[in-house]
Parts: C-alpha cells; structure tokens; sequence
C-alpha cells in the first residue's frame, strides 16, 4: 500500500477515531483525524487527502455541510458514515456528493473493502481510455472531456453520475441491473445498498430531463433495473 495516501477521518468520538485508524494505518495509510466540522474542513484546506471519511452527526458542522462545501471545490472520494439506518441521511448525502456511505455498526472487514475500492476507482480513473464521444437522441456525451450536453444544456455532473451514465449511454437500450451498476461504477457491489442507484438516477433525471416525472432518457424496467433509450 502507498503511504502517501492520505485519509482524513472525521468523527467526534474518540472510540470511533481509535477504531478505525488503526486498520487505516495497519494497511499503510496515513490518518489525519479531526472531530468537528470547522476542523475538518482546516484540515482539508490544509493537507493533501486522497480521501474522506466523514461522520454525519459532528458539531459546529453536521457532515451533510462539509460535504457540500468539500465538493464545492474537489471530487476527491468521500465515504459518509451514519449511526441510524436513516434514508433520509443517506439520500441527501448522496445527493450532495458523497461517495457511498456505511451504516453503524459495521465490520472493520467492510469498512476496509470500501475504502480500498473507492481508491481504487479514484486511481483508475484518470488512466481509462476515454472513448468516443456518444450521441443518442438529444443526449450528447463527451468522455474525454467530461462533458454532457442535453437540449442544448450542460450540467454539472459528479464523477458517480457521469459514471452512471457513461455505462447506460454506452449500451443504449440494455436493461442494467442495480448491482451491475454498482460494479461498473464502484467496482463491486459488495455490502452496497442496491437503492444508492435509484438516488443517483433521479438526480441525473432532474439534470438532464426536462420533465423528470416523465423520463424520455432514462428509463425505470421495473422489476429489473434501468436502461438507456434506444439509440
């Protein structure tokens, strides 16, 4: 493992901090703890991360605004953690840009699969051939530069997103089960919550149809996952 990989792991509780950043630094991590919002958000400004690690319930600043104001300016991977298995958290992180999330309590054997696959991902990232640019329909999407175009418009997609539709726009017209998803954008699916794609594609909707209650591109195949339209 690198040891200049650097994760900044962000939990007001000290049995939280000692439990975590020892696996971290077992497997070669280097761990830059902070316990509140605002100190996490210094510590972010002021060290190089490659990833974050980031409780929802923190003082001063709930980790639903760190995560907002961190991905105002960096996509580095964040992985939200939650002491309640509530939808509510989740959704909102993810719409918000986190990564993936992790419920407590959870095994350390999880944690670390997680972690490694969101690095691994972020690393691959930048040495995947880009491709040709796709068009279907009004869509228009640019692999090299990261771009998309639809009805004359250019959201901002976050890498997960851009992922997404990436590997629907590529095989226009295949269903895509939720956890066939989760493996072409995360790597695996492994201890994922298949539902983290249905919060990800209605926010794609709301980017790219004009009409998001009634999708012309992206397509709900119940009972089997999603697809692209036809090409």
């Amino acid at each position: 493992m690198q040891e200049s990989i650097t994760i900044l792991l962000v939990d007001d509780e000290d049995a939280i901090q000692k439990l975590l950043t020892y696996p971290l630094s077992r497997d070669g991590y280097r761990v830059v703890e902070a316990r509140d919002g605002e100190e996490a958000l210094e510590r972010f400004g002021r060290e190089h991360i490659d990833l974050v690690v980031l409780d929802i319930a923190l003082p001063k600043l709930d980790g639903l605004e760190v995560c907002r104001r961190i991905r105002a300016t960096s996509m580095v991977p964040i992985i939200m953690l939650t002491a309640r298995d509530e939808e509510t958290d989740k959704v909102v992180g993810l719409e918000l840009g986190a990564d993936d999330y992790i419920t407590k309590p959870f095994s350390i054997r999880e944690f670390r699969s997680r972690i490694r696959a969101l690095l691994r991902r972020a690393s691959m990232a930048p040495a995947q051939p880009a491709g040709e640019e796709l068009q279907v329909g009004p869509l228009r999407l640019d692999p090299a530069r990261r771009r998309v175009e639809a009805n004359g418009q250019e959201p901002e997609l976050t890498y997960v997103e851009f992922e997404l539709l990436r590997t629907l726009v590529q095989s226009a017209g295949r269903v895509f089960s939720r956890e066939s998803l989760l493996e072409a954008v995360w790597g695996d699916s492994s201890y994922r919550d298949p539902r983290t794609i249905d919060v990800h594609v209605r926010h794609l909707r709301e980017k790219l149809e004009d009409d998001p209650a009634h999708p012309q591109l992206i397509f709900t195949v119940r009972g089997a996952g999603y697809r692209f339209r036809d090409p």
